[in-house]
Formats: structure tokens, sequence, C-alpha cells
């Protein structure tokens, strides 16, 4: 995977106002490719299916998980369990891990940020 870079694509949190075509659109500006959905930042995530979703892939979480009580992975059209090493990881660190495909993800997402719930996503573009 490519370095990460240091700069947000969006500076605050922000809900998923749409998906698909292999992207997002949220806060007014769009975005092809995956991205991750932090408290206090929307960051581009170079990840495309879900094999490649580990502990690096998703080191921001790490990173910030005290601002996080629960991280929704959006699997694109794939269905996903994520393995064990890694959901115990994310627990060890006071997080949950919710995985679905990333329509699902994207709805599930919106309704916890709209309850002011301490939620990040890791959402897969999805065609």
């Amino acid at each position: 995977m490519a370095d990460r870079p240091e700069i947000p694509h969006f500076p605050r949190t922000a809900s998923v106002e749409a998906y698909g075509k292999g992207g997002f659109y949220f806060g007014d500006m769009s975005h092809v490719g995956s991205l991750l959905f932090l408290p206090d930042a929307v960051w581009g995530w170079d990840v495309t299916e879900p094999a490649q979703i580990d502990r690096y892939s998703l080191q921001r979480v790490f990173d910030n998980a005290n601002a996080i009580e629960t991280l929704i992975v959006g699997t694109g059209t794939d269905v996903w369990i994520a393995p064990r090493p890694l959901r115990e990881q994310l627990r060890a660190v006071g997080i949950v891990l919710d995985t679905m495909q990333t329509g699902p993800a994207v709805r599930t997402y919106n309704i916890m940020i709209g309850e002011r719930r301490r939620v990040a996503a890791a959402l897969i573009a999805v065609p």
C-alpha cells in the first residue's frame, strides 16, 4: 500500500450523502475510491477488497481509538468476516467491529453519527 498522506480529505466528520460509481459524495464534495470516516476527519483509504483490511490499513482507526467505540466496515459488494486477530486487536483498544456490505454500512454509519455516537467507518467503494 502507498504511504498514507498526512492531510485529510475533509477536516471533520461527515455523513455519506451518496455512494456508487467507484466513490462517495460527502460534505458537498466527491471522492473516487475508498474512504475512512473518522470522528475528526475523512481520509482516502487505499483498500479495494476485504482481503486488504488489516491492522496496517486501519492504522488511523487504531491511532484514534480513544474517540471511537464502533468501527463500521463496508466491504464493497462482498460479505466478509474479519479474522479473529483483527477483531481481538480492535477489542483490545475498546473498539467494536461490525462488518457488512458498503450499502448497509453507509446507512448504519449515517444513523449512528446522527445519534452522535462515537463511530468510524472504513468504506470500500462500489461500482
